[in-house]
């Protein structure tokens, strides 16, 4: 595989602007924040839950290795569960530094330890995009039917303004794209620099095909909904270690991983500010719909988002830095059988 040069500066104004990004929603976030309450709260919170609520995070790692075997082998590559998990772990903390730099990084590693080659694999990565996708509309369904209050006022507040149109077009225009892909697909591969790129985009497609090719179905179910369920109590379980949110339902569970997953999408490093805003507006919403105070709420969903999102990126720091040394030990193994075999 060739390896592309790398622009630093395009790199660096990448992260200075996630940064921004992030600075941005924190102050938003913060601005008129009374931080004695929150300071109050974090002292008493009870942080045995904090610790449950990790080994769920960290499960929800291995859960995903896992589901990421499945999705390779029909495609001829059986990888280790190991590998799979470090290569995942790797691409999770280059997303704390350039955003959605982790999908690229992730099938990367796997292709230094497996030879998968990055096409593929990224394609599948997709894949699993498009599956998380689906759960968390599931859950999103869910709070629906039991919060619908909740997401009425967060909609509110939020600021958000959602325009059918424009997702109409945008889906539009990624059909018609991909009918036009397949169209000229064979036209273009003869294009010397076109070539490289239909070679690559029909890797992805191969890889995002695989959902249709998948040999145990059922436990791609199974550790999908093992993935979702170990988010939901991750999420869940941190609202415990606060003593103003320790009678929370599971319905508001529901709500809290909606509106935290909404938060992680936004391109700021870590979730950093995006994170917490959401949780501020996600915690009003669900104060108000209690008949609580609109105020306690933000202060308490900021208070959360300061043990919850140290937490996700404890995790991500923590299985990412013990990734470096594990692949590199794959990797040099990898090369060890390649020179013995030839």
């Amino acid at each position: 595989m060739e390896k592309k040069s790398k622009n630093p500066l395009k790199s660096i104004l990448t992260i200075v602007i996630s940064l921004a990004f992030a600075g941005f929603f924190l102050w938003l976030a913060l601005k008129g924040l009374d931080f004695k309450v929150i300071k109050a709260s974090l002292a008493k919170a009870n942080y045995l839950w904090v610790l449950f609520a990790s080994v769920f995070g960290i499960l929800a790692y291995w859960f995903r290795a896992i589901r990421w075997n499945l999705m390779l082998e029909p495609m001829g590559h059986k990888i280790s569960n190991s590998n799979s998990l470090w290569s995942i772990s790797f691409g999770y903390l280059m997303n704390l530094t350039i955003p959605r730099s982790g999908e690229v990084a992730r099938a990367t590693a796997l292709y230094g330890v497996e030879k998968v080659p990055v096409d593929k694999s990224f394609g599948t990565i997709i894949l699993e995009r498009v599956v998380d996708l689906i759960c968390m509309l599931g859950f999103l369904g869910l709070t629906l039917l039991f919060k619908y209050d909740a997401i009425l006022s967060f909609y509110e507040n939020s600021g958000v303004n959602i325009n059918p149109n424009k997702i109409l077009l945008i889906l539009s225009v990624l059909a018609a794209g991909t009918v036009a892909f397949f169209v000229f697909k064979k036209k273009l591969a003869n294009v010397p620099f076109l070539g490289k790129i239909v070679h690559f985009i029909d890797g992805i497609f191969e890889g995002l095909a695989t959902i249709f090719k998948l040999k145990e179905k059922g436990k791609f179910i199974l550790y999908t909904l093992g993935i979702w369920i170990s988010y939901y109590f991750a999420a869940y379980l941190v609202c415990f270690a606060l003593p103003e949110t320790s009678n929370f339902t599971i319905a508001d569970g529901f709500f809290i991983i909606v509106v935290g997953t909404l938060g992680m999408i936004i391109p700021a490093s870590g979730g950093i500010g995006a994170f917490n805003l959401a949780m501020k507006f996600g915690f009003m919403a669900l104060f108000i719909s209690m008949g609580k105070s609109a105020e306690l709420g933000g202060e308490m969903g900021l208070t959360y988002s300061f043990i919850s999102l140290p937490l996700q990126i404890t995790i991500m720091l923590v299985m990412g830095l013990i990734s470096i040394p594990m692949l590199a030990k794959a990797r040099e193994k990898a090369v060890s059988g390649q020179e013995i075999k030839n």
